[in-house]
């Protein structure tokens, strides 16, 4: 199926290995992938260049993943863009608490490649 590669996810993932391993799962997968470093460059990013899906790490300096998908559920720009958390916080009231903030799916790390391409496919359908 040849629709992946017209879909643009944002990363964003403060620490470089991380961001560099689900980039590197994401291009793998036939995905155009844009990141960011921390939670104040996702939402501008997320803004300027309307990505299709945003996979977003919740602790990060700043900002937190919790509050940046909030914050994108706010901005009519990014309202609808659906949000994978992907984090090494595993607790149930964690993913519950993901979940309300407006996130379409919770992954935890560490993760596999399967993984993180088939929870990026399932929401990518959901919202095709």
């Amino acid at each position: 199926m040849n629709a992946t590669l017209t879909i643009t996810i944002l990363v964003v993932e403060d620490t470089p290995s991380e961001r560099e391993l689900m980039s590197h799962y994401l291009h793998g997968g036939g995905y155009s992938v844009i990141s960011a470093n921390n939670a104040q460059t996702g939402l501008s990013k997320a803004i300027e260049c309307k990505p299709d899906l945003i996979v977003t790490d919740v602790v990060m300096p700043g900002m937190s993943g919790f509050e940046l998908c909030r914050s994108l559920r706010k901005n009519p720009i990014t309202a609808s863009v659906p949000i994978i958390i992907c984090t090494s916080k595993d607790q149930g009231i964690d993913r519950l608490w993901g979940m309300r903030q407006g996130a379409n799916a919770y992954i935890t790390k560490p993760f596999t490649r399967e993984q993180l391409i088939s929870t990026v496919q399932s929401v990518v359908e959901q919202h095709g």
